[in-house]
């Protein structure tokens, strides 16, 4: 039998009084992050016994709003095209991808 190997990713969030997240960092060793800070982390799971779809999403209280926009932006964009590498339906991620360009038309932001 082989043997199975782990990875490891860690999410470390510092809260004020209110629980309101200050600072984030994150590790991925296997990655080469160790201890890297960010202002946002959206994290889904499924819970197959459930058929439901759990979130986590934190940002820092000083992520400006400019920067929310863009990854928001980004993010759709990443869930659209591994939308479609997870079930190949072309038609549906060129209709997810549309609408990201409407998204980032609306909030006038540059795709980069």
């Amino acid at each position: 039998m082989a043997k199975k190997l782990k990875s490891e990713i860690k999410i470390a969030v510092s809260v004020d009084e209110n629980n309101v997240p200050e600072e984030i960092s994150w590790t991925a060793k296997d990655g080469g992050i160790n201890d890297e800070a960010t202002k946002a982390v959206m994290l889904s799971v499924w819970d197959h016994k459930a058929q439901e779809s759990l979130r986590i999403d934190l940002w820092t209280k000083d992520m400006p709003v400019d920067e929310m926009k863009v990854f928001y932006h980004q993010t759709l964009v990443s869930m659209a095209k591994a939308f479609q590498r997870a079930t190949n339906d072309e038609k549906m991620s060129a209709t997810m991808l549309d609408f990201c360009d409407y998204f980032a038309e609306k909030l006038e932001i540059t795709q980069k």
